[in-house]
């Protein structure tokens, strides 16, 4: 079983900053790439950033210079820093790991339940 739990979403102004956490836990085997994703209302869910385990990182063209993924392996948990946030970055965003159980011998995609972000203008 493993669980992905995130955490820092609410309510900010536009210009204002929020940073999202999200931890991976259970019978985790081995963590490949992490990622964020947001979905807003009538909208797909799009990619917003995403860090390999070897720190690679790869962004959104809309977010590129003002978010930041981060990732702390020891603590099987990734970051996104969000800065200068506008209010067209409002959506609900998901965690996203793309993992092994200590059972399996496949990786696969697991998704958290997402944390709401709400930009005012």
């Amino acid at each position: 079983q493993v669980q992905l739990v995130e955490s820092g979403g609410g309510l900010v102004q536009a210009g204002g900053s929020l940073r999202l956490s999200c931890a991976a836990s259970g019978s985790i085997g081995s963590i490949g790439t992490m990622g964020w994703y947001r979905q807003a209302p009538g909208n797909q869910r799009e990619l917003v950033a995403t860090i390999a385990n070897g720190g690679s990182t790869n962004y959104a063209d809309s977010v590129k210079g003002r978010f930041t993924i981060s990732r702390d392996n020891a603590k099987n948990t990734v970051y996104l820093q969000m800065n200068s946030l506008k209010p067209e970055d409002t959506a609900v965003y998901y965690c996203n790991s793309y993992l092994r159980t200590v059972l399996s011998s496949f990786f696969r995609d697991y998704w958290g339940q997402g944390t709401q972000v709400t930009v005012s203008s």
